[in-house]
């Protein structure tokens, strides 16, 4: 064969381009994985920054728009798809069947045991997702199951084997539910991995391991799926975290993109924390404890960051500690950032966002904008612009009081309007909640503290906390659930930062016996004002449904089911379950009939009482007081004594006279009062509690309750009030000294 001169340069020159195209893609690699081998060994000393030349030409560069018009954003209607009833997580639905006028005929048409969760250190808090007739809900334990939503009877079940010593949640074990997709369930667990099922039939498909539970890290969130990706983020910002989100491909598991919430010092706004030899940047929290909403137009996913670490000391962290504490945009096809807002500049209150984000359309003085509400822990909601970030009404930085050991932000932001809680503690609260004894130092939102106790509202619980809040573009009222409780603030010198430790810098410290109240309150959108408002003498803690039959329904503490007129904030109808109903309730539609159901489980923080079942009513409905069974089964499974074991295996039982106290404080106490009684997050520090010395108290106090605490008389054995009473009069108490 023969080849002509043309031929054989042309051929080389090919060779040339391809080796070079190859070097050039390796090079890439190469890089990638080195700047991939800096950012999971961020402690290293060496870290890689862009040079100038090259930021220039990333400036040069804009990312392809990540727009995508043909996604539409339909309202929630026949199904409950979205875990915040469609991508804007605006928890409206446009069935109008349940209305103002019907609503007197809702009954409970199913109810379902789930057979799980039923221990005090479970909250069940999931939103159930409704799609073609199937209803997929996910229990404390992170059991996913499928149920036919119209009779309530299992289709399918996923039970993942989660390590039982998991001891790096700091509010007790939860998750928020699943998203589907592409045929597939997904799940993000609490140990932090994330979990694709087939929709049919529960089956993994694949797996992947978001990041390691044992260094703090944990998934409470629904996940996000959105054009191909699923979408979650990690919490333990309790746990010195360094809080992130990130986008898998929903086919295949991998991750396409992260984004970390606090940058390196070497980046945009890394300067918000300080550059010194403790690195505190590598474990400042800011978790992300919502699911995002996405608005496909332009091409972005909001979501809100939470705490720093650690949470109530400021002196390890100057600066405004950015991106803790914010409303966050990025570009949903590169995770690229787009603009931020900031909430809270230098937390010391642990007043983070938890909320998750809603986006709306309104018209403000003649002109449609596209906008966001996000209710903060601040008792605040913040109305944004969701194009710039900047505020629709109005929000002003202004003067707060400043401490230097706490190196506080001399200015915090103050959105124009209403509060929906109160932010002050006055001279008349002291008179109408607080002991006759109280001589404790008071105050207001943003006031510093340092060695001496304050006591302040809001407290650490909110505000608004993660129970999600609803627009209705009908009333263009957002309704945002809230707690007016006290809490009681002192810095404490702690050690220094320990890989899966619990890293707070002080005490939350809840005023014994105080009342605690929940509010319900509709915001008018257009002015940031409260339109009504309904006062409850118990936390307001499940989530909101709005629906175009004029109807917002919220879970009480005590097991009822709560429907309001969503103009003027008048009961028009309850239903009172067998647990707290502290967990959103969704609507769908099925051969023409509308549905309302919740999950009602209970929740640790809010101290109810704990249940396994999901309710479901309709207009006549027609349950006959059977309750379906859908508990695990175990086929085959030998319930007979191990004939096999070691004779001797008495030997091997623990001789710890506490043991069983422990297992019992872990199983129903941990999630309230913590580790060992302390900087737990709904009940007081038990090292410090000088009533915890005294063996009666403890004991008519578990058997009786509290003001938020449960009574738990009916749920443990007095051998079991006994052992655990033992473990915190003889061991806890004593933990201090």
């Amino acid at each position: 064969m023969k080849f002509s001169a043309g031929k054989v340069i042309l051929f080389a020159f090919i060779t040339i381009v391809v080796i070079v195209g190859l070097a050039f893609y390796a090079g890439v690699l190469t890089m990638s994985s080195f700047k991939d081998y800096v950012v999971e060994n961020e402690s290293k000393t060496l870290v890689i920054s862009p040079s100038s030349e090259q930021e220039e030409n990333s400036e040069a560069k804009p990312v392809k728009s990540p727009s995508q018009p043909d996604i539409k954003v339909e309202l929630a209607n026949k199904e409950w798809g979205f875990h915040g009833g469609d991508f804007y997580n605006r928890r409206f639905s446009t069935l109008e069947q349940v209305n103002l006028n019907t609503i007197q005929d809702l009954k409970p048409q199913w109810v379902t045991s789930l057979g799980a969760s039923l221990e005090m250190k479970f909250s069940g808090e999931a939103t159930p997702i409704v799609v073609d007739g199937v209803m997929y809900i996910a229990t404390a334990e992170n059991d996913v199951l499928a149920l036919d939503a119209k009779t309530g009877e299992k289709i399918w079940e996923y039970r993942p084997e989660i390590e039982e010593k998991l001891d790096t949640v700091c509010c007790g074990w939860t998750t928020r539910g699943v998203t589907v997709g592409e045929g597939l369930v997904f799940a993000g667990l609490l140990d932090a991995r994330l979990v694709a099922l087939d929709q049919e039939t529960g089956e993994v498909v694949w797996e992947t391991e978001v990041a390691d539970w044992e260094e703090g890290y944990t998934i409470t969130s629904a996940p996000l799926y959105y054009n191909g990706k699923v979408y979650t983020g990690v919490s333990g910002g309790e746990y010195g975290i360094r809080g992130r989100i990130m986008a898998y491909d929903a086919e295949y598991g991998h991750e396409v993109w992260r984004w970390y919430t606090i940058p390196t010092p070497y980046e945009e706004n890394g300067d918000s924390w300080p550059d010194d030899e403790h690195k505190n940047w590598l474990h400042g929290g800011a978790p992300v404890w919502n699911t995002p909403a996405v608005d496909p137009e332009l091409g972005t996913i909001y979501f809100v960051t939470g705490n720093t670490a650690p949470d109530l000391d400021g002196s390890k962290r100057e600066g405004d500690n950015l991106y803790s504490n914010s409303i966050v945009a990025l570009n949903a096809e590169s995770g690229e950032y787009i603009w931020h807002f900031q909430q809270v500049h230098h937390d010391i209150w642990d007043l983070d966002p938890t909320n998750p984000v809603i986006l709306f359309d309104v018209e403000i003085d003649g002109e449609m904008r596209k906008a966001l509400g996000e209710a903060g822990k601040t008792g605040w909601i913040y109305f944004l612009d969701r194009v710039t970030g900047e505020p629709l009404i109005g929000i002003e930085e202004k003067p707060v009081p400043q401490l230097e050991e706490q190196k506080t932000s001399p200015t915090q932001p103050f959105p124009i309007g209403d509060s929906f809680v109160p932010q002050e503690v006055t001279e008349e609260d002291i008179k109408r909640d607080l002991d006759e004894d109280f001589e404790g130092e008071i105050g207001s939102i943003f006031t510093p503290f340092w060695d001496e106790p304050l006591t302040l509202k809001p407290s650490a619980f909110g505000g608004a906390n993660w129970p999600p809040s609803a627009y209705s573009p009908e009333t263009e009222y957002f309704y945002v659930l809230g707690t007016d409780a006290y809490i009681a603030l002192t810095r404490q010198d702690e050690d220094a930062y320990e890989e899966g430790g619990m890293w707070i810098g002080s005490i939350f410290v809840p005023v014994s016996d105080a009342p605690v109240r929940g509010t319900i309150t509709a915001m008018d959108v257009k002015t940031n004002t409260i339109a009504w408002q309904v006062v409850w003498d118990a936390n307001a803690y499940s989530g909101v449904l709005a629906t175009a039959g004029d109807l917002v329904f919220v879970g009480h503490n005590d097991g009822r089911l709560i429907a309001f007129n969503a103009m003027t904030g008048k009961e028009v109808w309850s239903y009172k379950m067998d647990a707290g109903a502290n967990a959103p309730s969704v609507t769908y539609e099925i051969d023409g009939e509308q549905y309302i159901s919740i999950f009602a489980a209970g929740n640790s923080l809010a101290g109810s009482v704990h249940g396994d079942k999901v309710y479901t009513f309709k207009l006549d409905g027609t349950w006959d007081g059977k309750v379906t069974d859908a508990s695990e089964s175990n086929p085959g499974k030998s319930t007979e004594p191990d004939t096999d074991s070691d004779e001797d295996s008495n030997e091997t039982v623990s001789a710890d006279p506490y043991a069983e106290g422990i297992s019992i404080y872990a199983a129903n106490c941990l999630s309230c009062h913590g580790d060992m009684g302390a900087n737990g997050h709904n009940g007081p520090n038990l090292q410090l509690s000088e009533f915890a010395e005294n063996y009666d108290n403890v004991v008519e106090r578990i058997k009786n309750g509290g003001t938020t605490m449960p009574a738990f008389n009916n749920l443990l054995t007095d051998e079991e009030i006994d052992a655990v009473t033992k473990y915190i009069n003889e061991i806890i108490t004593k933990a201090d000294e």
